[in-house]
């Protein structure tokens, strides 16, 4: 069995939860598919600078994309960028497309997407390509203090 930062932290919190371990994916519906949910139910991490050294993550289900405009309205800020792949790895421990609030280098704030709570179990990742954590949304809620937001909308690429 795998073992990362994010799963020593899950366990450690003691949240109910079940790894799952694929190839790494090539997209999120690949990824729903080789997990075997639901491709809403797979939340993707976003690393979202709000300035120097200032950082959150916010997590978006699959099918649908943050609104740039709702998260800045959220957030009461005009300006808003997404660090690029070197910066999320150095600011998180995490590669792009294995970033997680848990056992990330730096405790910050989280919101997730509204619509993520209509799912019984999330898929979240697990700190390693190909791992993911299935968990409860409201775990996310209650152990990573995250706020419950509607922030996205439809990914019109998505059919």
């Amino acid at each position: 069995m795998v073992d990362t930062p994010a799963i020593q932290a899950v366990e450690r919190l003691g949240i109910e939860h079940r790894v799952v371990q694929t190839r790494p994916a090539n997209s999120a519906e690949e990824s729903a598919e080789l997990q075997g949910t639901e491709l809403g139910a797979l939340l993707r991490t976003i690393v979202v600078r709000r300035g120097s050294d200032d950082y959150l993550f916010v997590l978006v289900p699959g099918g649908r994309r943050f609104d740039w405009p709702k998260l800045r309205g959220h957030l009461g800020v005009s300006r808003l960028s997404l660090p690029d792949a070197e910066e999320a790895r150095a600011v998180t421990g995490y590669e792009r497309g294995a970033i997680t609030p848990f056992g990330a280098t730096s405790a910050w704030p989280v919101l997730i997407d509204a619509s993520a709570m209509e799912h019984p179990l999330v898929a979240i990742g697990g700190g390693m390509r190909g791992v993911n954590l299935h968990l409860a949304p409201a775990d996310l809620v209650t152990h990573l203090d995250a706020q419950v937001v509607d922030i996205s909308v439809p990914d019109p690429e998505v059919t």
